[in-house]
């Protein structure tokens, strides 16, 4: 890391904390530094920034809270796994009706999520493939040994946004995970036989490069979702539900 990169810290616009992050989120994406990658130290920030440590100790704390950096007790500052993701971008766990937002976030996944699984079918690369059946057979196991599938299921989501080499579809798994993980709390996981069976014709078509079939069978595997979900609506403990904890990892999204 040269000092050349970084421009000098003004103080005309924002404040130094501030503008100490910004140079900082600079330096990360213009080098396409990796997750995981180890920051220099602060003493070393300080020298190139010109400023003092302080403010590079409050510039980290601002990037800390938005997940583009962690602070690891001993060993440094690192890049977060999934840089500017946080759990629930939207506010969705304060939602008051928890059950309507579940049927409207069904909603808008039957619009997207059948585009996404066509687009995954016609850009897979072979590497995409390999990774998506491996996501798809670790939901299955935990479906058939009566494990909790909702993570496993967002990662399935999640491999199959990645296959459609589009950078904006996977930033949009931080929504569908809260939909996922929303709907396995709400059904108690009752849809499992169909989730099971969902998944493994959506991962037909993308790996035969069925664009058409893979968009059919992802709108029908939403579609039992919201049948499912309906049906409950009359319960009287639908309103006794609580919302789920936000999930800080990324590696699933949709059931």
């Amino acid at each position: 890391m040269k000092d050349s990169f970084f421009e000098h810290i003004k103080t005309k616009e924002g404040s130094l904390p501030e503008q100490t992050a910004e140079q900082i989120s600079r330096l990360i994406a213009e080098q396409h530094l990796p997750s995981g990658a180890k920051l220099p130290s602060e003493f070393e920030l300080a020298e190139l920034l010109h400023v003092g440590r302080g403010t590079v100790r409050e510039g980290v704390k601002l990037l800390v809270a938005r997940n583009l950096l962690e602070i690891r007790r001993g060993k440094g500052t690192f890049i977060t796994q999934n840089p500017g993701e946080v759990p629930d971008p939207l506010g969705f766990a304060f939602c008051p009706d928890q059950f309507r937002l579940a049927l409207d976030l069904l909603e808008v996944r039957a619009q997207l999520e059948p585009w996404v699984a066509q687009t995954a079918a016609e850009r897979a690369t072979e590497e995409n493939l390999t990774l998506l059946r491996k996501r798809c057979l670790a939901a299955e196991e935990d479906i058939l040994t009566q494990r909790d599938h909702s993570k496993s299921d967002v990662a399935f989501h999640a491999a199959i946004a990645e296959c459609t080499q589009n950078l904006v579809v996977p930033k949009l798994i931080p929504v569908i995970t809260y939909a996922v993980t929303l709907f396995a709390s709400l059904t108690e996981n009752r849809l499992r036989k169909e989730t099971l069976s969902g998944h493994q014709e959506i991962l037909e078509a993308i790996c035969r490069r069925d664009a058409e079939g893979a968009g059919q069978a992802m709108a029908q595997h939403i579609e039992n979702n919201r049948i499912l979900l309906a049906e409950g609506s009359a319960s009287p403990a639908s309103v006794l539900l609580k919302s789920p904890a936000p999930q800080r990892n990324n590696t699933s999204a949709g059931h």
